[in-house]
């Protein structure tokens, strides 16, 4: 696999709609610091399910945009990097290509994939359509997010390199599709608990197989 950054991108806490979200990333020039909560230029408007350890930095596939562009043509936020919140803007690498636990490393950094994202209503408000999260989730093309192994820089125009595959049958769009299509068959869950999951995933898998149901997720996508 060949894949290159295209764009590094930090934010700041600003007003979203009724609430406040640092989702509006801009682009940085030249090598960023990254330590283990993210480039330490970032911030994020709620840290109880956004950023962390187990999110420091947040993916999205470039070649998404054009999907996205079909959709809505009108969005001026599609003509660059950003958009959907994103601190590494990928060239060559979508959730169907990265693993869970692939580990990269990107200029002097090593990196973990950790999980993919599950998009939330903010997305609406950022885009000013009222299912923006929802049509995300349903299309996989959600990104995902990355664990620091080994803080250090990383600029755009760096190449990733993948260093490690432990678990290859287990890509990200894999997982998301599980929790996109309400699974709870216990032979395509159980296996996923031999994997690394972050302590949310874990809870949501293995509540799903203990309880044979799903997850409400109007708070999450409606903001309700």
């Amino acid at each position: 696999m060949t894949a290159t950054i295209r764009a590094v991108l930090t934010g700041s806490v600003q007003p979203l709609g009724h609430t406040v979200s640092g989702i509006d990333k801009k682009p940085r020039h030249g090598p960023q610091r990254v330590e283990a909560l993210g480039l330490v230029s970032d911030q994020q408007g709620d840290l109880k399910v956004h950023g962390g350890p187990d999110k420091a930095l947040h993916c999205y596939a470039w070649h998404h945009y054009d999907y996205w562009r079909t959709r809505l043509p009108e969005q001026a936020l599609l003509a660059a990097p950003g958009a959907f919140g994103e601190n590494l803007s990928i060239d060559g690498a979508d959730e169907h290509s990265v693993c869970i636990a692939d580990r990269w490393r990107i200029g002097s950094t090593l990196l973990e994939v950790t999980q993919g994202r599950q998009p939330c209503y903010k997305l609406n408000l950022r885009f000013g359509v009222r299912t923006m999260a929802a049509q995300v989730q349903d299309t996989l093309r959600a990104g995902w997010y990355l664990r620091v192994l080994e803080p250090g820089t990383l600029a755009a125009g760096d190449a990733m390199e993948l260093v490690e595959r432990p678990h290859p049958r287990f890509t990200v769009a894999h997982l998301l599709a599980l929790i996109r299509d309400r699974e709870t068959r216990p032979e395509l869950l159980t296996p996923l608990l031999a994997l690394p999951l972050t302590p949310s995933w874990r809870r949501l898998f293995e509540r799903r197989l203990q309880s044979q149901r799903t997850e409400d997720w109007s708070g999450r996508l409606e903001g309700s």
